[in-house]
């Protein structure tokens, strides 16, 4: 990529919500940002600081700086707790709340940042031009406004979910206050897809979003909402050729100013490096990595539900013994749950039963790298934007199951286009059934059905491929804070 220099390059500050959901493409943001010659300033608490993965190359990590600002201490969080992968669900609560305990060191750090000099000066060490922030950041933009710094809200969803929410004015014309508003699509979506909507089970914790503040004394919609209005642009993670040129299209309409498509920032150099059996795996990755070399090709069925996902018992049970009767080789990444959950909710006896055709692995795995690896033949995930377009990357179909948030709208789109199925939900309470598990992961990995899908993967992996395309995307994207920054 070469570098847009031909201009003073630009100061961003980027400042995600505490979730390694939103860290990680934000980081990836970052990266394509110093790619082209700018200068970022990465913001997060300390140990999110810690946990990210190295910044490529000395170049591009000479154009990133990382800051990390302390939480405040809060009643009832645990302590060293800075994202969600943290704490069990029921606390997110609490970390918004020390979350916006941060507002006052934010402020400082953006006066001091702000006192640096003019736009015409070079590296961290001059004004911010532009704030990237997040969906949580309601305290942010008055601020910023005090300083003249412009914000941009970078919404790490795919297009149509952030068109079913809507913006305020959207949603004040036409109220969602029962679970069963959410079930339909909008009515602000011309010609919607009767797959643009959420389960019963799925509506009830979005209600609950909309309508009640949480502990921080303010609701997510709320909080978006507040944020959304006082920044001058949105960018979304989308792409006009995976989510459609009608519904890209459709955003700046609707929210009434310019939405801007990020491309899918996928992780295209891990994938490389992954792809091409590249080292800095830690010994029980390696491990892993040697237990997938003994299976045969596309062979396995890769199981990882993501690192927030809310375990319960019931859950983890079916799934394992829907794994087990579908008579399938698997390899399944199970984290220990901050809430709960995990490798001490197998039934008993599984490992035992499954043992030579099954892999349990238990905390963090090396995700891209088991998903470059020749023997994996499908991927079962919670539906999560990231691990959707990491599966793309490879090529492999979806059995999906969606947990919480927009994973199960995504994941009726992605069925949609053919490129897996989604697992059979109760319809009142969500209940999962192993007989279910078992159905949908033999008709992606084993049956013929499967081959179907995989052709449509393999479509969608030639588009995720074309870097030019994806990357074009970034390109307009900074043109345009070019062209915007400090009111020009």
């Amino acid at each position: 990529m070469a570098e847009t220099t031909q201009a003073p390059p630009l100061h961003v500050v980027v400042l995600p919500w505490h979730a390694f959901g939103h860290i990680v493409p934000f980081l990836e943001l970052a990266e394509q940002l110093a790619r082209r010659g700018h200068f970022v300033t990465f913001v997060s608490a300390p140990r999110n600081i810690a946990r990210l993965r190295p910044v490529p190359g000395l170049e591009l990590s000479s154009r990133i700086r990382l800051v990390a600002l302390p939480l405040p201490a809060v009643d009832g969080l645990p302590a060293g707790a800075e994202s969600t992968a943290d704490v069990p669900p029921e606390k997110v609560e609490l970390l918004k709340v020390a979350f916006d305990g941060l507002a006052g060191p934010v402020a400082s750090f953006l006066a001091e940042a702000s006192a640096g000099g003019g736009a015409g000066g070079e590296g961290h060490g001059r004004r911010p031009d532009w704030i990237i922030l997040d969906f949580a950041h309601n305290w942010l933009p008055p601020v910023a406004e005090q300083h003249e710094v412009p914000c941009a809200l970078f919404l790490i969803f795919p297009a149509p979910f952030v068109a079913f929410v809507g913006p305020k004015a959207a949603n004040d014309a036409h109220p969602r206050t029962a679970e069963e508003d959410f079930t339909v699509p909008p009515p602000w979506i011309p010609s919607p897809s009767s797959t643009l909507a959420f389960h019963l089970h799925e509506a009830r914790p979005i209600a609950r979003r909309f309508r009640q503040p949480n502990a921080s004394g303010t609701s997510d919609m709320d909080r978006f909402w507040e944020t959304e209005q006082r920044c001058r642009l949105l960018v979304c993670r989308s792409s006009r050729e995976v989510d459609g040129p009608a519904i890209c299209d459709l955003l700046p309409d609707l929210y009434g100013k310019p939405v801007l498509p990020s491309g899918l920032l996928a992780p295209y150099d891990a994938a490389a490096v992954a792809a091409h059996h590249g080292a800095g795996a830690g010994d029980d990755d390696e491990v892993v990595m040697r237990w997938l070399d003994a299976q045969p090709a596309r062979s396995v069925l890769y199981v990882a539900f993501g690192s927030e996902a809310p375990l319960t018992p019931e859950l983890v049970r079916e799934v394992a013994l829907g794994l087990e009767l579908a008579g399938v080789r698997f390899l399944w990444a199970l984290r220990e749950a901050a809430g709960g959950g995990g490798a001490g909710l197998l039934p008993a006896g599984f490992e035992r039963r499954v043992a030579g055709r099954g892999a349990l692995r238990v905390g963090w795995a090396p995700q891209v790298r088991v998903l470059a690896h020749a023997a994996v033949g499908a991927f079962m995930t919670h539906a999560g934007w990231s691990s959707l377009v990491e599966g793309l990357l490879f090529s492999h179909p979806f059995v999906m199951l969606p947990l919480f948030g927009d994973q199960g709208l995504t994941a009726r789109l992605m069925a949609a286009r053919g490129v897996g199925l989604e697992v059979p939900r109760g319809d009142g309470d969500g209940s999962v059934a192993r007989e279910d598990v078992a159905a949908a992961v033999r008709r992606v990995l084993v049956e013929e059905e499967g081959e179907a899908f995989a052709r449509v993967v393999k479509e969608l992996q030639r588009l995720l491929w074309d870097r030019e395309r994806q990357e074009g995307y970034v390109d307009e994207l900074v043109g345009t804070l070019l062209q915007w920054r400090h009111g020009e």
